[in-house]
């Protein structure tokens, strides 16, 4: 007896009488004649469609090979999703297999007729990502028949194209081929202002994906920025491109930066998304060599400002995982400044900004009763040697003096007004300056590059340079106001500062800049009283350079610590409500439940995937993967969107799963798994605010650049640990009233080392 039994042949859906077993699905095959049948789950799809191509009653032309099924949304009929189309009744088409489609593509590209193009490759994009259907493209020289195709032509022609080659580059090969002169093709499409947004999103996605996939990100991903040379790859690797090669083709387009810094402020929130996403992928893979000179175009194009005008916006929800991972990145690059040291003798750049700043002051060099120059000392460093000056800021510090002089339009003035008082009452402006950079850097914890756990935008940390002028004046301020003396009130007048910098970038996500301003203009005494607060409750030890040493590697190891438990939550599983996008239309009966209100999703011990089943009820999961038998690839994950999705109306009324109280609208314990060519991949409710963070914070943690923390339940574990390991290092010390200096300095050596061998020649 048959497995599948059909019940007509007509092209409407009938109804069959009697005790005949139920139809599953209706099959329209590419002649249009639709038959209800019923199918085996147990069947594979090539013995499905087998019977089907074989069947008197469908009477279909060749062998069975040369077929394949597909859904109304053209999905793949696959051995992994056949089941779940049989119970969801889904319609099925019996259509050519994905290697005949291929075959016939790559064929009508090659002559590339005008009236057929455009549907040849819209087809074409949504069929690249099958591995049936690509590797049968390839083969055939379909890509570079798809290449010439973005090469000559325009409009949508040219967008189809574009979003064809964005598709086939998700797949772990197949583009190892493409040379330098389509590098430059797609850096010509993003460099015209005129491009159309349809075009320059597919395009950019390209550029993004090249930049990626370097040597580094094959065999480390964590180290894609590292200066090491990575080993060479296999001649058909994907990895053979990287900033490097992406570069050397932006060189030669002037405009290019400055158009994708432009397209940061488009009203398409997905082009500012696409673009926000190429600049990060540019700033995690930018190589030594080209460090400092694309860093240095990114700050002319004032590319901080055009973020922070995004982190204005009222709907900016698709752009919140973007731009922490922005500010991730410049966290990067803040920190890489401090630890670059300054040497005007061998960086051209470095002697410029020492040369403006002189200049900016307007004083004149002189020599003292010992016959050496002054120079450096009267702006306020302790000595002649600027590279020592800088020792611990770095070119960071260099650039924070030269930004100060610059904003400050009276330096000359301010410069003067110091050298008329007594010297022991004069400010040391540049040692001030250098001083706010170590209170600001603290303060927005910038000592652990690649471990950012902030779940809120910091724009004035965008700003550091302008931060850094105001808190710089207010310290010139309080040592005025205060007395203060060079030698004994320095540390006394930076502890000032530190409070009020805490205390005037409080919030700074929902403060205005004026608001700031404002508080750094208050008065000597508020700012004390506020000070004698605070030190009642917090020990001045902290503020010790070798105990902000310490809690920098306590940060660290708490955040890995707290990283591999969150992905272990994610090895355990969990159930989650299966919730409605909230911009999704609604159902044509809301009252009718749904028939798999219950996902159970468990990652796999390999990190890549994640394996899921639908479900009516809640069941006990075996261990392993066998109860799950979906999957979602977590490669192409590229955001965990959080409150995106409802609960449908009646699990609403009926979970004892959800907070009673829920109201309509989005949850606030929802997340989306969205990927930027498919979609929404799952919508989910999680049962409570623990689940919620464990699994958006493990997912974040799982992307191949470190990704961000979500939750402040995520962020808040860091810092507690990294607080209580602190306090628990620190008990050591205070049991035993050690004093922990400021700074370590070595005594001269030893007069003679004849001491490391008196026993041995005495005995």
């Amino acid at each position: 007896m048959s497995s599948i039994q059909h019940t007509t042949s007509t092209s409407t859906v009938a109804s069959r009488s009697g005790g005949a077993l139920v139809p599953t699905n209706s099959v329209t095959t590419l002649d249009g004649v639709t038959v209800r049948t019923r199918i085996d789950p147990a069947l594979t799809v090539d013995e499905v469609v087998r019977q089907l191509v074989t069947s008197p009653t469908l009477r279909q032309n060749g062998s069975p090979s040369q077929y394949a099924l597909r859904d109304d949304t053209d999905e793949l009929v696959t051995n992994d999703n056949l089941r779940r189309k049989i119970k969801s009744r889904v319609n099925l088409k019996l259509v050519n297999a994905p290697a005949q489609e291929a075959r016939e593509i790559a064929e009508k590209l090659k002559y590339r007729h005008e009236k057929s193009i455009r549907l040849t490759l819209f087809s074409l994009q949504k069929y690249i990502r099958e591995e049936q259907f690509s590797t049968e493209f390839l083969n055939h020289n379909g890509l570079a028949e798809l290449v010439a195709v973005i090469e000559e032509t325009t409009g949508n022609t040219l967008a189809y194209a574009l979003t064809a080659m964005q598709n086939l580059m998700e797949l772990p090969y197949g583009w190892s081929t493409l040379d330098s002169a389509f590098i430059l093709r797609v850096v010509q499409i993003l460099s015209s202002p005129n491009s159309p947004i349809n075009v320059c999103r597919p395009a950019t996605a390209i550029l993004k994906k090249l930049v990626e996939a370097d040597p580094h990100s094959a065999a480390n991903p964590a180290a894609a920025s590292s200066s090491t040379a990575p080993p060479a790859p296999p001649p058909d690797s994907i990895h053979r491109y990287g900033f490097g090669a992406v570069c050397e083709q932006m060189r030669k387009e002037r405009g290019f930066l400055e158009t994708v810094v432009n397209r940061l402020g488009s009203a398409d929130t997905a082009m500012a998304q696409y673009s926000m996403n190429l600049i990060n992928a540019l700033l995690t893979h930018a190589t030594d060599a080209r460090w400092d000179e694309f860093i240095g175009d990114l700050e002319r194009l004032n590319v901080r400002k055009a973020v922070v005008r995004l982190m204005s916006l009222h709907e900016i929800d698709d752009l919140t995982s973007c731009i922490l991972d922005f500010q991730a990145n410049i966290l990067r690059v803040t920190v890489r400044k401090q630890y670059t040291a300054v040497d005007p003798d061998a960086d051209a750049t470095h002697a410029l900004a020492l040369r403006a700043i002189w200049e900016a002051s307007r004083l004149e060099e002189e020599v003292d009763e010992h016959g050496e120059i002054v120079k450096w000392r009267k702006l306020g460093f302790e000595t002649e040697d600027i590279p020592h000056e800088f020792r611990d800021e770095g070119v960071l510090g260099l650039e924070c003096l030269r930004s100060f002089v610059e904003l400050d339009t009276d330096f000359s003035m301010l410069m003067l007004e110091q050298l008329s008082r007594p010297a022991e009452k004069r400010c040391p402006i540049a040692k001030a300056s250098n001083e706010v950079v170590e209170l600001l850097l603290n303060h927005w914890r910038a000592f652990a590059p690649g471990y950012s756990t902030t779940t809120t935008f910091q724009p004035f940390f965008l700003d550091f340079q302008k931060v850094h002028s105001l808190a710089t004046h207010f310290f010139v301020r309080m040592w005025a106001e205060s007395g203060a003396a060079v030698n004994e009130d320095f540390t006394r007048v930076s502890d000032l500062v530190r409070s009020q910098i805490k205390a005037s970038l409080r919030n700074e996500h929902v403060r205005q800049w004026h608001e700031v301003e404002s508080d750094f203009n208050c008065e000597y005494q508020k700012v004390r009283d506020r000070q004698m607060q605070e030190l009642e409750l917090e020990d001045k030890i902290l503020s010790k350079v070798p105990v902000r040493n310490l809690r920098a590697k306590l940060y660290k190891e708490s955040y890995e610590f707290v990283r591999q438990q969150r992905i272990q939550c994610l090895l355990q599983g969990a159930w989650f409500v299966n919730a409605v996008p909230v911009d999704a239309p609604p159902p044509r009966n809301p009252h009718r439940k749904p028939q798999r209100p219950w996902r159970f999703m468990r990652l796999d011990n390999a990190l890549k995937y994640l394996h899921y089943v639908d479900s009516a009820v809640k069941f006990p999961v075996r261990n392993g993967l066998e109860d799950l038998p979906e999957r979602i690839d977590i490669s192409v994950i590229s955001e965990i969107a959080t409150g995106t999705c409802a609960p449908p109306p009646n699990v609403l009324r009926e979970s004892s799963d959800l907070p009673s109280s829920s109201p309509p609208g989005p949850s606030p314990l929802s997340f989306s798994l969205l990927s930027a060519h498919e979609g929404s991949l799952a919508d989910q409710i999680a049962p409570d605010q623990s689940r919620w963070a464990d699994w958006t914070d493990g997912l974040n943690m799982l992307r191949r650049d470190g990704g961000h923390v979500s939750s402040k339940e995520t962020a808040g574990f860091v810092h507690a640990l990294t607080e209580i390991g602190l306090k628990i290092k620190l008990l050591d010390l205070s049991a035993e009233l050690v004093d922990l200096p400021d700074g370590l300095t070595a005594g001269p050596p030893p007069a003679s080392s004849d001491f490391f061998f008196s026993d041995i020649v005495s005995g």
